[in-house]
């Protein structure tokens, strides 16, 4: 089968032809628009893939801790019926496990110390079937935990800001106190650190205080639980399934999915996602639009070669065909580039990202900000398909005036002075 001669000439214009100053400079523009395209499609596949890594790490670990869907009742008091409550969750088919837990906050004290936290009275037995972190601790810092033994499992980061280990005391005070004629007393407990956790999330990290739930209702004065954790199936459902069972449960209850928790941290993630693939996208149209100079010189240096193919029968649309070929090579080889340095970064961030920490002495994610301390990747099909198809189209429609301009090449015009 023959190739076209389109195709021939375009590869052969996209290589520069004639060794000459002008199309030496030609080349440059082309390999520059080339490079930019390439440097544009790999910006946007890396940063999307950390974008999408960073958003599942913190939702994983997020959820290692928290649970897909959580049941209060008003005003953190107890729940009134919480067996008929059990029952009435662990009917709905998408849910795997229920636990039940008291929620409330409170400071914890050693010696001048002072940390405000997030205080989770849990059952030992229940809990590892709603939460993963559970799950870890299972044999070690919840076994601990028993009734009337007033210990407690902190995140790692709170025990090391208060100087504390395992077996040490700490003091917990409760945020409504006893009245006294002297005035309000605020009521002091002695715990014993039973446990750290380590669930990677610095938010919990560095505020959860875990209790047995006997312990915290005898504390806080609770006559039980306040609430119930559960875990579903498809966590993906947890907004459809707890509209159903707000439809479903008796009483007057508060139900709350785990992506309404942290629906402002999601939000803002997708619209950043959002405006980087804008921004970067603009990267590739200028890298694209620069073909439009290449091509417009390109036709300039090539109008005696236009005109001798016209006089030989070539018809304008396949002068035009000429150059689109070469402006979709460009784009072609530019995209592919792209994508290949994209994708090879993307992939191996883990590698590439600790060895520029540890050359340039410096933590380009601090715990404490990004709520993780390393970087994440997520390559997703749904992200790079769209990022190749926009730069190839982009390139395209770079080549459509020049090679319009290249089609209507006089001839006679061009070959008067030749």
């Amino acid at each position: 089968m023959q190739i076209p001669y389109e195709l021939i000439l375009g590869w052969r214009y996209t290589r520069a032809g004639r060794a000459t100053r002008r199309n030496g400079f030609i080349s440059f523009i082309s390999g520059v628009s080339m490079l930019g395209i390439a440097l544009g499609v790999a910006a946007l596949i890396i940063v999307l893939s950390v974008m999408n890594g960073f958003q599942r790490e913190v939702r994983d670990r997020m959820l290692g801790v928290v649970s897909h869907i959580e049941i209060y009742a008003q005003g953190g008091a107890a729940l009134p019926d919480l067996e008929k409550t059990l029952a009435e969750v662990r009917a709905n088919p998408n849910v795997v496990a229920a636990a039940p837990f008291i929620a409330t906050q409170a400071l914890l004290a050693r010696g001048e110390d002072m940390k405000g936290t997030l205080v989770r009275g849990i059952d030992p037995v229940l809990e590892p079937g709603v939460t993963d972190l559970a799950v870890e601790l299972k044999s070690t810092g919840l076994a601990r935990l028993v009734p009337g033994g007033f210990g407690v499992v902190l995140g790692i980061d709170l025990a090391r800001s208060l100087g504390v280990r395992v077996g040490d005391p700490v003091t917990l005070i409760a945020p409504s106190g006893q009245v006294t004629p002297a005035g309000v007393v605020p009521r002091l407990k002695q715990m014993t650190v039973v446990g750290t956790f380590n669930s990677g999330h610095y938010e919990y990290d560095s505020a959860l205080v875990m209790m047995h739930q006997d312990d915290a209702a005898k504390i806080f004065r609770l006559e039980g639980p306040s609430g119930v954790r559960l875990k579903l199936r498809d966590l993906h459902q947890a907004r459809q399934v707890a509209d159903q069972l707000a439809a479903s449960l008796s009483g007057d209850l508060l139900i709350r999915d785990w992506t309404r928790q942290n629906r402002t941290w999601f939000a803002a993630v997708q619209l950043e996602k959002r405006m980087m693939f804008i921004i970067l996208t603009l990267i590739v149209a200028v890298a694209a639009f620069n073909l439009v100079s290449t091509l417009v010189m390109t036709v300039t240096d090539k109008r005696a070669d236009i005109a001798i193919l016209r006089t030989l029968g070539a018809s304008p649309g396949s002068i035009m065909g000429i150059f689109v070929v070469q402006g979709a090579m460009v784009g072609v080889i530019g995209t592919l580039a792209g994508l290949l340095l994209g994708l090879g970064v993307a992939f191996n961030i883990d590698v590439i990202v600790p060895a520029l920490e540890n050359l340039l002495h410096a933590s380009f994610l601090p715990k404490e900000i990004y709520l993780i301390n390393h970087m994440p990747s997520d390559p997703q099909r749904s992200d790079i398909l769209p990022i190749a198809i926009i730069s190839l189209v982009l390139a395209f429609l770079a080549t459509i005036y020049p090679s319009w301009r290249a089609s209507r090449v006089n001839p006679a015009e061009a070959l008067r002075y030749e």
